[in-house]
């Protein structure tokens, strides 16, 4: 369900400027999909809350409830039809509910593994990057044949049976515990590895969306088919299931021969693709052929999934496990402000600069760690 929030944007960003909003500046619609993937009660300022919930021991009443809300407003959207409804129940409300689903279900990863954690995380994340296949190519097929309307109500059924499953399968394993401090925990910030860590998440998210949100607009603009700029959003998650499935197996390798002491595996296995991916993104604006796409599109998807599988893997390592949902919350929350901004800051440059190369440069500007 969750590859329908934060991998299939492109599908809509490239549809709305075409069709739906093609009165807008894509800057403009980019706020739509950015604030459905962050900032303050979007897709991970709800995990400010819902961490400290799940700590406490309120899980699935949080979890059903948001189900409820995310398949409600997937339904709603097809009845969207000016901006500030899109913005409104795409953006605001898609990205609540989605955020206290993610929390949720992140944090209970490490009830269940200690020593397999990244492995167990780049599992789980495996199913954002299948959504990330289904959902572009449903809408490649589905939107010449039924129209946009249906093509999401159709997307809202898929979550139905998704979010159905997850349901009834989730639970967390260990007691909840009444830790101190409430919402936020200031002594974390103590630490200042994770403040670091905290500080780079934002700086990773001001570029990381960029070539996938506009990677369809781009192919289109260089003369390629609607259909082959859709396909590429499923190439790019597809090569994401295979690096955050291959860094999780990496960073638990790391972890238990070279990080024993300050549990860096994770964080030594995302360097290096997370700086790959900034390279790729400088590279993205000069492919313009099928093959060039195809080939970016791949290498993005590997290099970007390390990052995304493994992001909050150093934040639960960073405390005791009675902590890791407020933890995580925070850390989920702050990085969220380079989510929130990256996109439009993107379709602004491009806007006005006419081309996608600056947008490049600035979004590669944006890769470390």
């Amino acid at each position: 369900s969750l590859g329908y929030v934060n991998s299939s944007w492109g599908i809509f960003q490239e549809y709305y400027e075409r069709v739906l909003l093609f009165n807008k500046s894509p800057s403009t619609i980019a706020w739509i999909g950015s604030v459905q993937a962050g900032f303050v009660a979007f897709i991970f300022l709800p995990g400010l809350l819902t961490g400290r919930l799940f700590d406490l021991g309120h899980f699935k009443i949080p979890f059903f409830t948001a189900s409820c809300g995310l398949i409600a407003c997937t339904f709603l959207t097809a009845e969207c039809k000016q901006y500030w409804q899109f913005l409104l129940v795409q953006g605001l409300f898609t990205g609540s509910f989605s955020g206290i689903i993610y929390a949720q279900a992140i944090s209970v990863v490490p009830h269940w593994f200690s020593k397999k954690k990244g492995t167990a995380l780049g599992i789980v994340s495996i199913g954002s990057s299948l959504g990330g296949i289904l959902f572009p190519t449903a809408g490649q097929n589905l939107i010449p044949l039924v129209g946009f309307k249906w093509t999401v109500r159709v997307f809202g059924f898929m979550m139905l049976v998704a979010l159905g499953i997850a349901n009834l399968g989730i639970d967390r394993r260990l007691p909840s515990v009444n830790v101190k401090g409430g919402l936020v925990n200031l002594s974390a910030f103590r630490y200042p590895a994770y403040t670091i860590y905290c500080i780079s998440g934002i700086t990773c998210y001001l570029g990381l969306y960029t070539m996938p949100t506009y990677l369809p607009v781009s192919a289109t603009a260089v003369g390629m088919s609607n259909n082959f700029s859709f396909l590429l959003i499923a190439i790019t998650n597809a090569a994401s299931g295979l690096g955050r499935l291959s860094v999780g197996l990496l960073s638990d390798q790391i972890g238990e021969y070279c990080a024993l002491l300050c549990n860096l595996g994770p964080l030594n296995a995302m360097i290096p693709f997370r700086g790959l991916a900034g390279i790729l993104t400088f590279a993205w604006p000069y492919a313009s052929s099928q093959g060039a796409l195809i080939g970016v599109s791949l290498l993005y998807g590997i290099a970007s999934g390390t990052y995304v599988s493994l992001i909050v893997a150093p934040a639960m390592a960073m405390g005791d496990v009675s902590d890791v949902g407020r933890r995580v919350g925070m850390f989920l929350t702050i990085a969220a402000l380079g989510t929130l901004v990256g996109t439009p800051i993107s379709g602004a440059i491009n806007a006005r600069t006419g081309g996608f190369k600056d947008p490049g440069f600035y979004a590669g500007e944006h890769p470390p760690l």
